[in-house]
Parts: structure tokens; sequence; C-alpha cells
């Protein structure tokens, strides 16, 4: 009986999938030489991107207000391409334009290569330890857009105080930008959405074909048992399914809420900690003046 249920749940899911393979494919490496020429670009796209994430966030949570620590967390997370803040680096295609690489937004999610990567690392070397302080101007000044720029790619990391050097003749052009189709991109945003979460490292997803040529839902030895049990197998086979999935919900829904909570409460701890020791060090090195403008209280 257990063994009907699989096969026919899993049958259900095959409908589902798609019919492409989302095997994980060889990495491409970042082109750490072609930072320099970007880095600038890179800057003030990760400044924009911080500003519409943050009023995407208040919007959201309206009518509280969002807290530095949501702001935070934002800031840590839209150089990483693992995470949903990052996406917006999928959809930008490095350019040759002459002696400049010019970064050109596509409006729609690309495959990630050598040029994604490139800008997720020049991101990272961009933003470095500087989140908590440019999520701390944002909560504190609430800045426009421009000022924002100003402040991260001008005043704290120095980004775009001087002019990019030229663009080497002999640089090998990167890859053309490929459009993911739209299954395509959602399905990834499904399994980045599952990493962490118990049994996702490691899983691939396979092809509907993959799945109906898999035998390991039960053996030769089994087959004398189906027909059995196929006989005592109840006919409203829809109602005792749909009221399992029910009740396995409840418990996904109490255990994801419980687990989130726990994760939110650690998250804002270890914050305050990080916190305090940021201000002890500070006042420890003679209280340096910092280019921060002074928190305002909400």
């Amino acid at each position: 009986m257990k063994q009907l249920v699989i096969v026919v749940l899993v049958i259900f899911i095959i409908g589902l999938i798609p019919t492409f393979e989302c095997s994980k494919k060889p990495s491409a490496a970042a082109r750490k030489e072609d930072i320099p020429y970007i880095k600038c670009q890179v800057c003030e796209k990760l400044a924009a991107e911080l500003y519409h994430q943050v009023e995407k966030k208040q919007a959201e949570i309206a009518p509280k207000k969002i807290s530095e620590y949501q702001i935070i967390e934002i800031a840590e997370n839209v150089c990483n391409l693992k995470k949903a803040e990052a996406d917006w680096i999928l959809q930008i295609d490095i350019v040759e334009q002459g002696d400049k690489l010019e970064l050109v937004d596509q409006n729609t999610e690309g495959q990630c290569n050598s040029e994604c990567k490139t800008i997720e690392r020049a991101c990272q070397e961009v933003m470095g330890y500087s989140d908590t302080d440019v999520a701390e101007y944002l909560y504190s000044s609430k800045p426009k857009i421009d000022s924002l720029v100003n402040y991260l790619c001008k005043d704290l990391t120095k980004s775009c105080t001087t002019k990019p050097p030229p663009v080497p003749k002999d640089r090998t052009p990167g890859e053309p930008f490929v459009a993911k189709s739209s299954k395509e991109a959602e399905m990834e945003k499904m399994m980045r959405s599952m990493e962490g979460m118990p049994g996702a490292p490691g899983m691939k997803m396979y092809s509907r074909d993959d799945l109906m040529n898999m035998k390991n839902f039960g053996g030769e030895d089994d087959d004398e048992e189906e027909e059995e049990e196929e006989e005592n197998f109840p006919s409203n086979l829809g109602k005792v399914l749909r009221e399992k999935e029910r009740k396995n919900n409840d418990w996904k829904n109490r255990i994801t809420k419980g687990v989130s909570k726990a994760g939110e409460a650690l998250k804002q701890h270890a914050y305050k900690v990080s916190n305090k020791v940021r201000h002890w060090w500070r006042a420890k090195t003679g209280g340096l003046k910092s280019s921060k403008p002074t928190k305002q209280e909400l």
C-alpha cells in the first residue's frame, strides 16, 4: 500500500516538473582583471539596488517601519548570488565599448557565467566590511538615491574617486548574454530558496524522462505484494492524499515558523553584539572621526 501511494505521488510530481534538466553545471570563474574597469559602475548600480530594495521592504511591512537590522540583512545579501537580493546581477551584461566596459541592464535574467561572477566579485569588493555602515546611513539619514551613490561610491569606498583605466586592446571579449527561460529562472529560484533545508544540499533536479526511468521505487520481489494491495486500495484515493497533505503542511508550517523565529532572534542578537563591539572598538582607538552621519532616532 505504502509503495503504491509513493508511486502515485511521484507520477503526480513528474507532471509538475519542467522537461529541462537543472543539474549542477561547472561554475565559471570571475575575471578579476576586469574589475578595475567596472568597479565604479558596479558601485553605482549597487547603491541604486540597495535604495530600491529598502523601499520595497518598507512597502511590504507598512505601516511598521523598517528596522536597521532588516537593512543590514539586505546589505549583507545584495552581493551574494546565492541570495535573492543579488538577482539584479543576473540581469547585467558586460559590453565592450572601445577602450571601456559598459554594464548594460537586459531586464531579464541571463545564464550566470564568468561575467556574472565578475560583477558579483566586484560588488563584494565594493561592499567589503561596509555593509553595517551603509545600512546605518540608510536607516538614519533616509537619503535620496544620488546622495546614497555619493556616500557609498566616493565617501565610504572610494570606488568612483578615480577614472577607470582604458581596457587593453588584446583583452579577450566576454561571453554573450544568454537569457534564461521563465521556467528555468523560476526553478532556480525555488532551488535557491531550499538551500539550507535538511536534505537540500547537493540536490539535483532531473528531467521527466529520468524520473520515469528510475527503478528505485520498489523491486521485482514486491510485485506480488503490490498486486494484493491494489485489491484493497481505497477508491477515495484523492480524499486520503489531500487529508494527508493537509496534515503534513500543518506540521511543515509550524516547523518553518519556529525555525524562522529562532533564526530571526539569533540574527538580532548577533547584530546587537557586533554593534556593541564595533562601538567599543571605536572608543578604544580614540574615537576616530567617521564619515558616517550622526544616527537619528526615528
